[in-house]
């Protein structure tokens, strides 16, 4: 963890959110005028797509998930060189159309590796390893905020089913052959990260998700709840939630459940003081 150099890790499963949570991160940082460099986790995949399909045709259980199809060691590096001097570098990776015309490479292949902007007050990243800590890597120790976005699995799946199916071309069978693929290590991997988390948001739905294989759509926001887990409650104001969160309340000493569609308004609401808190710190330093 760094003063100068704060990161802040938002960790989640595919299909899980994380997206629109970064989403909420940026119009923090373009209101508070905070200039951030990013970092995403598919960019440390090992693999582009033909090589990563030519080798899951040989060993039934890989999937993105595993630790072994990412550089996780070089994701590490890359953490520990922005926390000591603010530096360190990446690269984007394609998944469809729209970003092969983004980062002029074909779809399923990465870009070129490109340094971070000098000057940035933080660097956030958003992907499926931000805290994962094996016998190989220590990701969780860097971090100086780290985030679980995690809906519970039945709606994992059900937002991972209609998001391949409706922007990536997959049939349901094969993206139940993934999910199926990627179960141990959801398992090993993906799960044990939300205990190293500060605080984490897992979204519950309030509607039958019992067969997401068969689910028409997904449950809208006013058709969840949302978990708000603290891993340290203390000096979280919870009252002052419970008052601004219209129909909100504790559910334990640590956690406070809202309406769905108040995610962003909570997470407005819990998050900006903590940024704030880490860039005027650095500024203070710099």
């Amino acid at each position: 963890m760094s003063a100068r150099h704060p990161i802040i890790s938002v960790t989640g499963s595919s299909g899980a959110g994380t997206t629109s949570v970064r989403n909420t991160f940026e119009q923090i940082f373009r209101r508070e005028d905070v200039s951030a460099v990013y970092i995403e986790g598919d960019g440390f995949h090992a693999y582009d797509r033909d090589t990563m399909r030519a080798m899951m045709a040989h060993e039934p259980t890989l999937s993105h998930f595993a630790p072994r199809a990412n550089l996780l060691p070089e994701l590490e590096e890359v953490f520990r060189s922005y926390s000591e001097s603010g530096t360190g570098r990446t690269r984007h990776y394609a998944h469809d159309d729209a970003d092969a015309a983004r980062y002029g490479v074909p779809v399923g292949a990465f870009t070129p590796w490109e340094p971070f902007q000098p000057g940035s007050d933080l660097l956030f990243y958003e992907g499926l390893h931000g805290c994962v800590v094996d016998n190989n890597v220590d990701l969780a120790r860097y971090p100086d905020l780290k985030i679980g976005v995690v809906p519970v699995i039945n709606l994992e799946w059900i937002q991972k089913l209609h998001r391949d199916r409706s922007t990536r071309g997959y049939s349901t069978e094969a993206v139940t052959d993934v999910i199926l693929r990627r179960m141990p290590d959801y398992v090993q991997t993906i799960c044990p990260q939300f205990s190293w988390t500060d605080i984490n948001f897992q979204r519950v739905p309030t509607v039958d998700t019992s067969n997401p294989f068969i689910a028409r759509w997904i449950p809208t926001a006013d058709e969840s709840m949302v978990v708000i887990r603290f891993k340290d409650p203390k000096g979280i104001d919870f009252s002052y939630l419970v008052s601004m969160i219209h129909d909100s309340f504790m559910s334990r000493a640590n956690s406070i459940v809202i309406p769905g569609g108040k995610l962003d308004l909570a997470m407005q609401l819990i998050l900006t003081p903590i940024i704030m808190q880490l860039v005027e710190r650095r500024r203070r330093l710099a």
